[in-house]
């Protein structure tokens, strides 16, 4: 018997919320990381005076920002993933190679 009103699957609003949650976790310190990153790196290197190997024209500093930006943010999202994924782990694999 289903009551009206009462939602069929709450586990896969659940999973999403879940999901939505984990992606925020990862891509908004990735963000803030990705644009300290760039205030640092670009206080000390001005991409319009280096000099790329083998290019005859130098590439718009707009461009160079956009680029470093996000790579930056690829980075810092890859090892926001990383931590969330080590986080997840309960240590099963530790404790069964030392036996506790």
């Amino acid at each position: 018997m289903v009551l009206p009103g009462v939602n069929k699957m709450p586990n896969l609003e659940l999973r999403a919320s879940r999901t939505g949650r984990r992606w925020v976790l990862v891509i908004w310190p990735a963000f803030l990381a990705a644009c300290v990153l760039e205030v640092l790196v670009f206080s000390v290197l001005d991409p319009g005076e280096v000099h790329w190997p083998g290019h005859m024209s130098q590439p718009a500093r707009q461009a160079a920002y956009t680029v470093a930006f996000f790579c930056f943010w690829l980075i810092s999202a890859v090892c926001s993933c990383l931590v969330l994924w080590l986080k997840d782990g309960d240590g099963s694999e530790c404790r069964e190679k030392t036996g506790q």
